[in-house]
């Protein structure tokens, strides 16, 4: 685990769900290190990482080391032509992933952008009509969940029923803000689109998914820049919300810049998940202040009190179920409208955020 999310890229085991060949993708869109985990992933569960655009020969140069089977193309165009090509994954600067999106769908493939996967609701909007009339997917990463085993793991056990039934989610998101690594548009609220509309949108899809709940109100949002007003106006450092979901579950979650430079990684992030039997707490990147273990998961209900230890043994099942789900046209990974539901959610969010500092 690096001491720098920006270059966060988890690495499992190879578990490929289709045969060599099967899956060919496509990568482009180079702007943030996310592109490492959501290429690995799909080359785990069997993808064939075909080509590889970005306009900055630097950043595609850096790429090729990591991934030789990768052929450069000049041209964008040069992937959307080629029929072969199931998927595009991508991780364009924030306000871009939108318009990305729509142009490799209307291209005929699916698309598998980083979060956040939009900066407004006119650009969501849109992709909900390209994805109605082409029948293409548009797949989110939400790597605070889909890439941290332990985070899998609650997943898992919440389905099985050893919490009952969800009644709220906490979700803590603190990161290192790492300014001189950090490109200008994450600089600028246009270009991110504001603290909760980005990383806030790990935590709400997290509260979706753990809760089942298809839709949410929010009731209280709020964001600050605390500490870098001078230095970077525009950024927000500090963002927290509550929602109330469709199930009656409730969430609060908080994100931040403000990682101490003493931790051993990026984020000390956790969530907390209370349910009528019992509550699960999952610490995902580091176990602050015991060990430099990750992926801790506790679980406490009427019959157990367990500390589970599960890197490396859990896996990142979300990859493969996305593969066959484009080549078979299903929705077993994660339903578009899950999808899309986080995407707004986040955005209303930050469109209802009051500033506090």
């Amino acid at each position: 685990m690096g001491k720098e999310g920006l270059n966060y890229a988890p690495q499992g085991k190879a578990e490929p769900v289709c045969e060599k060949g099967d899956f060919p993708f496509a990568v482009a869109a180079l702007d943030h290190g996310h592109i490492y985990g959501q290429t690995n992933g799909l080359l785990e569960a069997g993808g064939e990482l075909r080509w590889v655009y970005d306009p900055d020969p630097k950043k595609v140069e850096a790429f090729c080391e990591t991934y030789p089977q990768a052929k450069p193309v000049d041209s964008l165009e040069k992937i959307l032509e080629d029929d072969a090509i199931k998927m595009v994954s991508a991780a364009a600067i924030p306000s871009d992933r939108g318009p990305l999106g729509i142009r490799v769908m209307e291209a005929g493939k699916d698309y598998f952008t980083d979060k956040t996967p939009f900066t407004t609701l006119d650009q969501l909007a849109e992709a909900r009509a390209v994805v109605g009339r082409t029948g293409q997917k548009y797949m989110v990463y939400f790597s605070e969940r889909l890439h941290v085993e332990c985070a899998v793991h609650a997943g898992d056990l919440i389905h099985d029923g050893v919490i009952g039934r969800v009644l709220q989610v906490i979700g803590l998101g603190p990161h290192r803000l790492s300014a001189d690594k950090r490109p200008d548009w994450f600089f600028k609220k246009a270009q991110y689109g504001g603290i909760l509309a980005d990383i806030g949108s790990h935590q709400i899809e997290q509260f979706l998914y753990y809760t089942g709940s298809t839709d949410a109100e929010v009731t209280h949002a709020a964001v600050a820049n605390y500490n870098n007003k001078e230095a970077y106006p525009e950024l927000e450092d500090f963002g927290e919300a509550n929602l109330v979901g469709n199930t009656g579950a409730a969430n609060y979650f908080r994100v931040d810049w403000f990682t101490p430079d003493a931790l051993a990684t990026w984020g000390d992030g956790r969530t907390i998940i209370l349910g009528t039997e019992g509550y699960i707490e999952c610490r995902k990147y580091t176990d602050a202040g015991s060990s430099s273990t990750q992926d801790v998961l506790i679980l406490v209900n009427g019959e157990k009190e367990e500390r589970h230890e599960v890197n490396g043994k859990v896996g990142f099942p979300f990859f493969g179920q996305m593969i066959l789900d484009s080549m078979n046209r299903t929705e077993t990974a994660m339903t578009q409208e899950h999808t899309f539901k986080a995407a707004e959610l986040c955005l209303v969010a930050q469109s209802k955020a009051k500033r506090i500092e």
